[in-house]
């Protein structure tokens, strides 16, 4: 099948879904009260869109946690959290759009596990934001965090690729989930301490030669502590990489 033809697959099937989602009561993910026709944002009511918990204040160019500022003073004390002054990722920045937590955990939840992949277009627009506001839109590819082959097979799909190729057609800028893979299988993430997190990911990753001279930007929907952003700008800086900055909808705090 073409890139057009399955571009064109993709696009009925989602008219098709939502096609649905009108005709059918449904309720809000979040709030789980009935769904209006025309004040949501795919699956959410636009009361819960509008109060998703965005992060305002500045944050940490390393993993992205809010930083301390002085009262009447925009900008931060630090450039980088305790934690990243000792141990900075190796990226030239990490951002993510809101906090997880509340209605964005929720949203996020059914995203990840509920096949509610559809909100993937409705959470790029959030990634979008956050790098306008960087202003930052020079890269030669997107990268979603890679999955393992079995653990996608379970699952269904990579809710990091769906948004990843969700961001590339917003910003024009190609999606490749070749450059970057997951060869073995870990333990999941949320259900280990800190210290443990960076030894289950680490050389978990393997980056494509052709990773080679590029400015990446790797899309995750959630960061929690940087661990995995860490292991996967390390695969692709190994294999050549010019830069690589990363980015997620949501930040654990």
């Amino acid at each position: 099948m073409s890139r057009v033809q399955t571009a064109l697959s993709t696009a009925i099937s989602n008219i098709g879904r939502e096609a649905l989602r009108i005709v059918l009561p449904s309720s809000c993910v979040v709030c789980e009260k009935q769904l209006p026709w025309r004040d949501r944002t795919a699956s959410c009511c636009g009361d819960c869109w509008r109060g998703l918990p965005r992060l305002t204040t500045a944050r940490c160019r390393s993993c992205a946690l809010p930083l301390p500022v002085e009262e009447g003073h925009p900008e931060p004390l630090l450039h980088l959290c305790i934690t990243c002054s000792e141990n900075p990722l190796p990226v030239e920045w990490c951002d993510a759009w809101g906090e997880y937590k509340g209605s964005l955990e929720r949203l996020l939840h059914a995203f990840k596990f509920e096949r509610h992949d559809f909100l993937a277009d409705a959470l790029a627009l959030l990634v979008s934001e956050t790098m306008a506001g960087r202003g930052d839109f020079a890269f030669d590819c997107i990268v979603p965090v890679p999955m393992h082959r079995s653990k996608q097979r379970r699952r269904g799909y990579n809710q990091a690729e769906l948004l990843a190729q969700a961001v590339s057609r917003r910003n024009g800028v190609a999606c490749d989930a070749r450059l970057l893979v997951k060869r073995r299988e870990n333990e999941t993430q949320s259900r280990l301490a800190r210290a443990a997190r960076a030894e289950n990911v680490r050389r978990s990753f393997e980056a494509s030669p052709a990773a080679a001279g590029k400015s990446i930007l790797v899309v995750d929907d959630i960061c929690t502590t940087g661990e995995t952003f860490r292991a996967c700008a390390r695969a692709l800086l190994d294999a050549g990489a010019e830069r690589v900055c990363a980015i997620s909808v949501a930040k654990a705090v």
